[in-house]
């Protein structure tokens, strides 16, 4: 399930103020969701969680680079899984 950034700024206050199980259990979500929730915000402070289409600002040369990286690399295996279907296609018409 994806929640929008509103709802998990309040469940974290939320969390902050009653705990972490108890405002899970409020929220009808699980705790280790809020965990991770609290992660990112210490991770990436006030970018913690970007909007739909929205990205995350790399200041850091490094992060940035490996950003461009993994998503090179995604581009890249949907190309390969387009060119195997192909090949898959057009090898079986081959036969017939």
């Amino acid at each position: 399930m994806s929640y929008d950034k509103q709802f998990r700024e309040e469940a974290l206050k939320l969390s902050d103020e009653v705990g972490v199980r108890k405002a899970a259990e409020q929220l009808g979500i699980k705790p280790h969701t809020l965990y991770d929730w609290r992660s990112q915000r210490i991770k990436y402070g006030d970018d913690a969680f970007v909007g739909s289409g929205n990205s995350r600002k790399l200041s850091d040369p490094r992060e940035r680079r490996i950003y461009e990286l993994e998503k090179e690399n995604r581009e890249l295996q949907k190309a390969n899984e387009i060119l195997k279907d192909a090949l898959g296609f057009f090898a079986s018409s081959r036969k017939k």
